[in-house]
């Protein structure tokens, strides 16, 4: 039986996220529904990550064993055609039976898109956080950088969760201030400078982001200081931190298995 890896782009708008729940539409749900019309029976997908309601990627990866023999290409046209326009499926390989999107990721390249102008157009709006006004630039990309690094991200966590470990590495951390992006999903130009968070680690807990990018915006808003995120950080306590930013702003960029990828690199994966 072979088992396949493939990466997937998706607009998250409307979508419960990746995992399949009880109700809402899923993009784990919808791609298992297009290999159940394939295989004739049930077909469990793994994803790279669990990206949340309303988060978008262009670069999830996903593995699955199924027993057609099929060519990778014909794969990708037969999934493509079962799911709706908002999915697509990129690529896809043959791969090691032993291979597991979410256990073998060694880094996962995540950004952030937060838009400053008075207005933002109707084509961006799922696709960043308008914060709107002036914010200290400089304050929040001095702030960035103190995420780089293995620490214990608690605080970082979401409200709730639980898992194994808290600790994770993050390989680079980047703010960035732009008058264009070049993953930008939409269509729209924004009435002002795009603020890009690149992340890059070899994992991420949940919403871990979002809160990252929701307290960098706290300083950037003047209410904390730069030295509060080190602060937080320590203290591994979420009622410390700032707010969670919306989903919308997020996209899933690019998994990588054979090494490290920097955020630098990220702006040309998937």
């Amino acid at each position: 039986m072979p088992t396949f890896k493939i990466t997937l782009a998706y607009d998250g708008t409307g979508l419960v996220g990746w995992q399949r729940q009880e109700s809402g539409l899923s993009v784990q749900g919808l791609v298992e529904d297009a290999l159940r019309r394939l295989e004739d029976c049930h077909v469990s997908v793994t994803g790279a990550g669990r990206t949340d309601a309303g988060v978008h990627a262009l670069g999830q990866v996903a593995s699955f064993t199924i027993s057609r023999v099929i060519e990778a290409a014909a794969l990708v046209r037969a999934l493509n055609a079962n799911l709706p326009a908002s999915i697509r499926v990129m690529s896809a390989e043959q791969t090691s039976d032993a291979f597991h999107a979410r256990f073998d990721a060694r880094c996962k390249a995540y950004r952030y898109r937060i838009a400053l102008g008075e207005t933002v157009s109707p084509f961006e709006r799922q696709y960043v956080w308008h914060v709107g006004g002036a914010l200290d630039v400089d304050a929040m990309c001095a702030a960035a950088r103190l995420i780089e690094g293995r620490h214990d991200f608690a605080t970082f966590q979401a409200a709730g969760s639980s898992t194994a470990s808290t600790v994770r590495e993050v390989f680079s951390s980047v703010l960035t201030s732009v008058d264009d992006d070049r993953l930008r999903p939409g269509f729209g130009a924004c009435a002002g400078p795009l603020l890009l968070y690149d992340i890059t680690g070899n994992g991420f807990l949940r919403h871990m982001v979002r809160n990252i990018a929701g307290s960098l915006v706290e300083i950037g808003r003047g209410r904390r200081s730069v030295e509060w995120l080190t602060e937080i950080l320590e203290a591994r306590d979420r009622r410390l931190a700032g707010p969670t930013a919306p989903g919308c702003g997020l996209v899933l960029v690019a998994v990588e298995y054979g090494g490290t990828i920097t955020a630098k690199d990220s702006v040309h994966v998937a």
